[in-house]
């Protein structure tokens, strides 16, 4: 059978015998060589079609045939019809470009016949994940992250060289059958010219339920939208149900409850990299592929604990830190660096909070680790006299220990969701928790009983902070707003709304008449929590403000985001003062010294960095941990800090005089 390659024609199906179609009478073969054998698709812009090439002893091929009406409308005229060409042979090249990576297919050519134009590519042999899904069911974790270790290089490979696919679905992805490899299809020049002044208006290219919304809206299309399509493949071949049907539009994405209601259960790493990807504001995701490939490899530390434990209450730090950890000091501060504390054999549980240990160096030292936590420590929180920390984490559960004898006090376990935000409140009574729940629970820290539930935010509930008083409680959320609550009744008192992206941080001023929150908009809002009105909005952040901290006198405001920043800001007038730059990724949190000259950061390159304010010098580089470092908390002294990391530990360090 040949078929003709006629778009109007009503009988293309033709004997293998006839040089002409009996229909219509059009030529059956294309520029003399290819004789197309069947249609294997059909789109928006034009169709593909099985083909051989009878130069090369009749090897299969693939024919995109695109038609110039569809995509630009009728009526072109010659000036416009030359451009076409023109931009179509630019656009071409940079695909043939992109057939040298072995996961995309070869282009072989491309030219302009009878008003149509033609793409010859490699055809590969093999099935689609769509297909896949079908006749196996649902994907497992570990299909899912062979998938993200094979696509996320073909990804970065086109995106290093300006070309963005559009439309990665489960029908674009085709898994070789001679080897298994996956392979990036569909290619279409078709998808890059939309991207021109000379396509129609309002023509958008992407599959809906796949395509994020500035494609569908704008047809614009960034690098982090292809991210945001094999995000949304990539939940669709979790839990075998269509991305439309995951989508509230109040809520957002329900795919973790419908994996619940399939009783599937993933790792709480691929859940947060899967979060990430498919958020939707463009600037509120992953922008490039060696973002996520810098948390898959961060989040994938294996856990320090050993494989059995005891579980006779009641528990306590199960050990002092067994293994060096490292202070490095930044050149030419200091001619040496000071050496790695000393492995100690046991340091009684009451006595680590000892003012000084002869086995410890000067400065601040890691006395202890925690790793009794089964996954990633998203936040900690230190009540102010260093009496109680308490670690929250991706497994839904709190830990609350007495940090004078190290015994742990109790689990609470009243999240249905991950743990993103802790806070102690002034007079250490409550402790405030906020999840990707949509709740904030208030715990009673002297019997752990759960006092209030506070619900009225409609998505994930990312920061809490406390008044000075204590009597009133702010919780920041992904649905972009600010809610304050009285503590004592658990009554929501007012919503504060403005134009902020997705809130990732909150802190307030000692004197309780300013409020700061930032977050995926790359922005810090100041706020009258009297008015619940915004009063100034601070710019300098390239990338998302990820935590905030006031200075104890008010008169200074910390920021750290995204950008591996950490940049310091005048109180009232809003002036960027200073910048800090030394980390080699994302800066997760900041804190002031109480001594009002230090600041601290933490960040994704497993480094604390404590910075002298006065001259912008890092004065310590903390080492010890093995991933990201999310979270800090420090003592009303400053003689006790605590951090929590993906690496599954809490450690605590000591300064030594």
């Amino acid at each position: 059978m040949i078929f003709c390659l006629n778009p109007d024609c009503s009988q293309p199906q033709n004997p293998d015998n006839a040089t002409s179609c009996q229909t219509c009478g059009s030529s059956l073969l294309l520029r003399g060589r290819y004789r197309p054998l069947k249609m294997l698709g059909q789109g928006g812009f034009g169709r593909t079609y099985l083909a051989v090439d009878r130069d090369r002893l009749d090897t299969r091929c693939a024919i995109k045939q695109l038609l110039p009406h569809q995509l630009l409308g009728s009526g072109i005229d010659p000036a416009s019809w030359k451009k076409t060409i023109e931009l179509f042979k630019h656009e071409a090249m940079q695909l043939s470009k992109l057939g040298e990576h072995p996961q995309i297919p070869t282009l072989f050519a491309f030219f302009e016949e009878g008003g149509r134009l033609y793409l010859v590519q490699e055809f590969i042999e093999g099935q689609t994940l769509w297909h896949e899904l079908e006749e196996r069911g649902a994907f497992s974790e570990q299909q899912i992250c062979q998938i993200l270790t094979q696509l996320l290089p073909v990804l970065r490979f086109i995106h290093r060289r300006g070309v963005i696919h559009r439309d990665i679905t489960p029908v674009n992805i085709l898994r070789r059958d001679r080897n298994g490899k996956l392979v990036l299809i569909d290619f279409g020049v078709a998808k890059q010219l939309t991207n021109t002044s000379l396509a129609r208006p309002g023509t958008k290219v992407g599959t809906a339920g796949y395509a994020p919304l500035e494609q569908l809206r704008s047809g614009k299309a960034y690098p982090a939208s292809d991210i945001y399509s094999l995000g949304v493949t990539c939940i669709h071949l979790l839990t075998h149900t269509r991305p439309d049907l995951l989508y509230d539009p109040i809520k957002g994405w329900r795919w973790k409850e419908q994996l619940a209601r399939k009783r599937i259960s993933i790792s709480d790493r691929l859940t947060a990299i899967l979060e990430n990807m498919i958020r939707d504001l463009v600037v509120e995701r992953y922008q490039s592929v060696d973002e996520i490939v810098r948390d898959f490899k961060t989040l994938a530390v294996p856990s320090s604990r050993p494989p059995t434990r005891q579980s006779a209450p009641p528990r306590s730090f199960p050990r002092p830190n067994d293994a060096p950890t490292t202070i490095e000091l930044p050149p030419p501060a200091r001619k040496t660096s000071l050496p790695p504390k000393a492995p100690t054999s046991t340091i009684p549980t009451q006595a680590f909070l000892a003012p000084h240990a002869p086995t410890n160096s000067p400065g601040w030292n890691c006395i202890h680790t925690i790793d009794d936590h089964t996954s990633w420590v998203t936040t900690v929180a230190l009540a102010p006299n260093a009496s109680i920390l308490a670690s929250g984490c991706l497994d839904k559960k709190i830990r609350v220990w007495n940090l004078q004898t190290g015994q742990e006090i109790f689990t609470l376990t009243h999240h249905r969701s991950a743990v993103n935000a802790l806070e102690i409140s002034p007079n250490c009574q409550f402790l405030a928790s906020g999840s990707d729940d949509a709740s904030i629970h208030l715990t009673d820290l002297s019997s752990g009983k759960l006092v209030h539930t506070l619900s009225a935010h409609l998505r994930d509930v990312t920061a809490v902070a406390f008044f000075p008083d204590g009597q009133t409680l702010a919780s920041g959320s992904e649905d972009r707003t600010i809610r304050l609550w009285n503590v004592a009744s658990g009554a929501p008192i007012a919503a504060l709304a403005g134009e902020s992206g997705i809130i990732k941080a909150l802190t307030i001023s000692p004197n309780g008449k300013v409020l700061a929150s930032g977050g995926l908009d790359n922005h810090i809002y100041l706020w009258n929590p009297a008015t619940r009105k915004a009063i100034a909005t601070l710019h300098g952040h390239n990338n998302s403000v990820t935590s905030l901290a006031m200075s104890a006198g008010g008169t200074l405001l910390a920021s750290g985001g995204k950008d591996r920043t950490v940049r310091l800001w005048q109180l009232p007038t809003g002036k960027l003062l200073q910048t800090f730059s030394g980390h080699f990724a994302d800066v997760n949190a900041v804190l002031f010294h109480p001594n009002g000259e230090q600041l601290i950061s933490a960040s994704s390159d497993k480094k604390i960095k404590v910075w002298q304010i006065s001259s912008g010098e890092v004065c310590y580089t903390l080492s010890g941990h093995m991933g990201t470092v999310d979270s800090l908390a420090i003592s009303a002294d400053g003689k006790t800090m605590v951090s929590g990391s993906c690496d599954k530990t809490v450690k605590i360090w000591r300064w030594f005089d």
